[in-house]
């Protein structure tokens, strides 16, 4: 081990998180949701420019790291590793974190469609549920992208969804669609296509016919479950 590096980083994580400012930002995003520069530069009280200055040291240091969403970028906390050490900092200074509000109006913030795909709580929740059941995983540790484990494909093809058709599709298959709302991801991609299509076909959602909203039925809250009639086999 590089005593004399590992000193350099050390001191150097310390400095980052130390600076009042990039505490501040640090410690907002802990609650797993992910912030432009523009709300932190607004959290941290700082200009556009200082923010953006801070955020590039963070990245620097691995205490964040960050989303590209068309036009727009999106910083989150690099990882556990990252969250565990504040929350330590924290239990130390006898502090906690103020949590995320998002201004979204409900009808949009519960579901909504993101292009082709499902957004909004009840994404998410879908997509945390599925990588509950061993459904989705990772195609690589540092890509967005998803690949269905066995389990998932028996479990979406019980469901309804052809996952051989769907793979077969000229696009991504399947990728972490950070939600604007819930600032956490849902899924996109040709799976998350299929997915929305699923919902309407088996009125789990029905669509607005004018606009983005999407509602979840009472159907929909009975069969979703979410997808944990599929896991069991049960679904037909």
């Amino acid at each position: 081990m590089d005593v004399e590096y590992l000193d350099s980083q050390v001191s150097g994580i310390a400095a980052s998180i130390g600076e009042p400012a990039r505490a501040r930002m640090l410690y907002c995003l802990l609650d797993g949701h992910a912030r432009t520069s523009t709300e932190l530069g607004i959290i941290a009280e700082v200009s556009a420019s200082t923010a953006s200055v801070h955020l590039a040291r963070l990245k620097d240091y691995q205490l964040v790291k960050v989303y590209a969403q068309g036009k727009h970028r999106y910083y989150s906390l690099k990882d556990a590793n990252v969250a565990q050490a504040l929350e330590a900092l924290s239990v130390v200074a006898g502090g906690s974190a103020a949590g995320f509000v998002p201004n979204t109006p409900s009808r949009l913030r519960s579901a909504r469609t993101c292009y082709d795909h499902m957004a909004g709580e009840v994404a998410v929740a879908l997509h945390d549920r599925m990588q509950e059941l061993g459904w989705l995983q990772r195609a690589a540790p540092s890509e967005n992208l998803y690949e269905l484990t066995r389990a998932g494909t028996e479990g979406l093809n019980r469901l309804g969804i052809d996952v051989d058709a769907v793979r077969l599709m000229r696009r991504r298959f399947a990728f972490a669609c950070l939600d604007w709302s819930e600032r956490r991801p849902h899924i996109g991609g040709a799976l998350g296509a299929a997915l929305l299509k699923l919902a309407l076909r088996r009125k789990w959602m029905t669509q607005d016919m004018e606009g983005r909203g999407l509602r979840l039925t009472d159907t929909g809250k009975r069969e979703m479950g979410l997808v944990h009639g599929a896991a069991r086999g049960r679904v037909r």
